[in-house]
């Protein structure tokens, strides 16, 4: 099968013919008809991931169809539809038996413990307790634009977050994620404020709902901009980028016993952010992680695409070859592309 390939860390991947995807016990093969180019895959790419083992193929956020299954699978066949969560649970450790496979201490992330998406095929371990049956409704590229960022946004806005409508959100970084919970606490009836540096990624958030936008190279203090607007804070704030900045004007702008969402990856020369400590314990703030979302929980969010109230697919910026996506995934630190970028051929 073709794949996207690489050997060395910071190294430009090769297209190449690679062995054919075989489910393993318990999983199955997928053919891959779409799958996202996210910042996450230039994490691990550069080498910021320890999961990662060399040689590797890349891509997290998937859908296509079984073509194959393993011994032991009881819930899908040759011919399902499907996604999966980026973070796949085992099944049989306690996180997984209280419904939070997000967290299992043994999960399955394909693109970074195994090999992923980025290719004709990718096998899928773990399938009867983290596969996702896809509605006739929903093309491959929206399903597959869910699998990481969307669906991550969403647990941040509405398990992790508990928006409540009327409140007011900001929303640091205007990327995939970003734009993702602008939709989705929009269309919560929550008040977004979308922070960013580029004015073509503000206008597009208003245009899926933000109310107010503030562009950070030209604020001198954002959060006390944030505060403004919002007569004291936001109650709810979310760092979709992951920047020791971001991070920090994130728990600032909130109002007292506001709640503070960490959703950007913070790796490398950022994994150690400063923090507000004394405003977090004089204002009774709650700082929350999230990172994913479970199998399960994808009915909830499917039924909004459903209904129309979320329409993922707005996001969706650039379809590409596998091939394109090479010099894509390698310039992804400096890119300016609105919205979110889909492999589409392979």
């Amino acid at each position: 099968m073709r794949a996207m390939y690489f050997d060395t860390f910071g190294k430009t991947p090769e297209i190449r013919d690679v062995p054919d995807a075989t489910p393993a016990d318990g999983g199955v093969v997928v053919k891959v008809e779409a799958t996202g180019l996210c910042r996450s895959d230039w994490h691990g790419w550069m080498g910021h991931d320890a999961d990662i083992r060399l040689p590797h193929v890349p891509g997290h956020e998937l859908a296509g169809t079984v073509v194959a299954t393993g011994r032991g699978v009881m819930r899908y066949k040759t011919g399902d539809r499907v996604t999966v969560p980026f973070v796949s649970g085992c099944g049989r450790c306690p996180e997984c038996h209280s419904g939070n496979q997000q967290v299992c201490p043994n999960q399955f992330q394909p693109g970074f413990t195994h090999w992923g998406s980025f290719a004709e095929y990718v096998a899928i371990d773990f399938a009867d307790e983290n596969l996702v049956l896809l509605p006739d409704t929903i093309d491959a590229a929206t399903a597959a634009s869910l699998g990481c960022r969307f669906a991550t946004a969403f647990r941040a806005i509405v398990d992790q977050g508990r928006v409540r409508g009327g409140e007011w959100v900001a929303v640091h970084g205007a990327g995939g994620v970003g734009l993702s919970a602008v939709m989705i606490a929009s269309a919560m009836g929550a008040n977004v404020i979308a922070i960013d540096i580029a004015d073509t990624k503000l206008s597009f958030a208003r245009e899926i709902g933000a109310v107010q936008t503030i562009n950070a190279t030209q604020t001198g203090d954002v959060a006390e901009a944030v505060r403004e607007i919002t007569g004291g804070g936001a109650h709810l704030s979310i760092d979709a980028l992951g920047s020791p900045v971001t991070c920090f004007n994130s728990i600032r702008n909130l109002r007292r016993r506001g709640r503070h969402v960490q959703v950007g990856l913070m790796l490398g020369d950022h994994a150690a952010p400063q923090i507000p400590m004394a405003q977090v314990i004089g204002h009774e703030l709650e700082i929350y992680g999230s990172h994913g979302m479970q199998a399960w929980r994808y009915e909830a969010m499917l039924a909004l695409v459903a209904s129309g109230k979320l329409s993922p697919q707005k996001l969706i910026g650039r379809h590409l070859s596998l091939d394109e996506a090479v010099p894509a995934l390698t310039t992804m630190d400096t890119a300016t592309d609105l919205g979110i970028s889909v492999i589409t051929t392979f």
